[in-house]
């Protein structure tokens, strides 16, 4: 080997190769990443929720069914399941147009407009109670119109579906909005080009991108309202069996001492929060595949 060889192999620095089932994270160590997620969850999330379920097992089994299933609590969960579907829905097709128009269509004071949309996320929920119910009640700005035709929204399971309403509306919104964003308008274009009808165009191009996110902002919206207490409070009136909501019938357990009686409401509840959360995961999983994410 020759002089300038050997000096040039001597200079060139050794590259190893790199091993394909290693990858590099930002955060240093997953070990130590994942000790830090899990205590904190353990603390936040499911030390209290284990202390909820174990506090409703200091009942007996009768005890207990017979809390969770008494004529009181059925009429709670009655209106709060049926009060929140009716309230999802009428969010999942009214919150489509607001998307729809967001999206599609330039106007003054879209950027308002847009923001607006937020405001329940934002707003208190006990001032939307107060703002709502002066609206609605019989004397209100709204709602006097609708007494003079017989109809109260105020102290009703109505008024208490219009502040499901309130605060559902801006999860299906951004949940559809960034979909119809990247739906380019060429396509419904063609498809108009091609003969199809408004109807047809919505039906075979728009609905089956769209079906996932609608699913997913519906099942949010009700999952928000089958939860929700300040908004409600103050317009539905809180009358037993007839507008009294479960998380107001839990509180009412709670002012009663009954700790036991209203964390066998609350795991109840708990229950079917996490069925929801599982099936809007299993929602999210389906759209993923759907569009190729």
């Amino acid at each position: 080997m020759s002089e300038t060889s050997a000096s040039t192999l001597a200079t060139t620095p050794v590259v190893f190769p790199k091993n394909p089932w290693v990858k590099k994270s930002v955060l240093p160590g997953f070990g130590l990443s994942l000790g830090l997620a899990a205590l904190y969850a353990s603390l936040i999330v499911f030390i209290p929720l284990a202390g909820l379920v174990i506090k409703s097992l200091e009942l007996s089994w009768p005890e207990l069914w017979a809390v969770v299933s008494n004529a009181r609590a059925l009429a709670s969960y009655k209106l709060t399941f049926g009060a929140a579907f009716v309230a999802a829905s009428l969010n999942l097709l009214f919150g489509f147009i607001v998307a729809w128009v967001l999206v599609r269509y330039q106007f003054f004071g879209k950027r308002v407009v847009d923001a607006l949309v937020d405001l329940p996320f934002a707003l208190p929920t006990a001032v939307a109670g107060i703002a709502l119910t002066a609206l609605y009640t019989t004397k209100g700005w709204v709602g006097q119109w609708f007494w003079l035709a017989d109809i109260k929204i105020a102290y009703t399971w109505i008024g208490v579906t219009v502040a499901l309403t309130f605060i559902g509306l801006p999860f299906v919104v951004r949940t559809v909005q960034p979909v119809l964003a990247d739906l380019e308008a060429e396509i419904e274009e063609a498809a108009a080009s091609l003969g199809a009808s408004r109807w047809q165009t919505f039906k075979r191009i728009l609905l089956p991108a769209l079906l996932p996110s609608l699913l997913t902002g519906f099942a949010l919206a009700f999952a928000r309202a089958i939860g929700e207490y300040g908004s409600v409070v103050f317009i539905s009136g809180n009358m037993p069996y007839k507008t009294e909501i479960t998380p107001l019938l839990i509180m009412t357990k709670l002012e009663e001492f009954d700790y036991a009686g209203a964390a066998a409401l609350g795991t109840v509840m708990l229950i079917f929060s996490f069925v929801l959360l599982l099936l809007i995961n299993l929602l999210q999983h389906w759209s993923h595949k759907r569009t190729g994410g």
